[in-house]
């Protein structure tokens, strides 16, 4: 028996409801994927990203014999016109053991210019054993026109590294900086002036947090 025009009608509405649900939940998706992604990479170090930690939490660990030598390697996003280096390349530290790095910022235009730094470590599997307990790219930088700063990292290795099989014979691990310029910045870049739209997005897709 063919459907009646009502019956028809309530059918395609049942429809467009069930996919417009659809559409909703895989939107809502979308939104919360960033965070969970961005949770799930600091919990198991997943792509190089390290680990915060507490001033309480970094003073109950027990540092050992063993060291490991951290490399530092700075860099900007193409464009941004700042000098960002590390103040000592290379660095022996005991594993367990609070530490502290130094990188200085330039701001080399005529401008006030915005940043924040995206961050991680080589190789990977190092990373959930990388613990920062105070870095600059925590919060985001405004540099004045000329500026220069220096800025620490407090870091230690956990010593849990060496109970990973994986991870237990690593002898140098290698802690990168990228430095983008906040989304909306004229920073002058191409003499004629250019406008910042991807820095943020860059940042995102980099991947930032503690």
């Amino acid at each position: 028996m063919a459907a009646t025009v009502p019956e028809l009608r309530h059918r395609n509405r049942k429809v467009g409801l069930i996919a417009l649900g659809s559409a909703l939940a895989m939107l809502g998706l979308g939104y919360a994927s960033v965070p969970l992604y961005r949770m799930f990479c600091q919990v198991t170090g997943f792509g190089g990203t390290t680990q915060r930690v507490s001033e309480a939490q970094a003073a109950g660990v027990k540092v050992v014999n063993n060291t490991v030598v951290i490399r530092f390697d700075a860099n900007v996003e193409r464009g941004m016109p700042w000098d960002f280096k590390p103040l000592q390349v290379t660095d022996t530290v005991s594993i367990g053991a609070r530490d502290m790095a130094i990188f200085t910022a330039k701001n080399l235009s005529d401008k006030p210019i915005t940043g924040r730094a995206s961050f991680n470590v080589e190789p990977e599997q190092a990373g959930r054993y990388f613990n920062k307990v105070q870095c600059f790219c925590f919060t985001e930088q405004t540099l004045k026109p000329g500026e220069e700063v220096r800025m620490p990292v407090i870091y230690y290795v956990d010593p849990a590294i060496l109970q990973d099989p994986e991870a237990q014979d690593i002898e140098q691990i290698t802690l990168s900086y990228t430095f983008h310029p906040d989304a909306g910045q004229d920073i002058g870049a191409t003499g004629a002036g250019a406008v910042i739209a991807e820095g943020t997005k860059a940042l995102d897709r980099a991947g930032t947090g503690g």
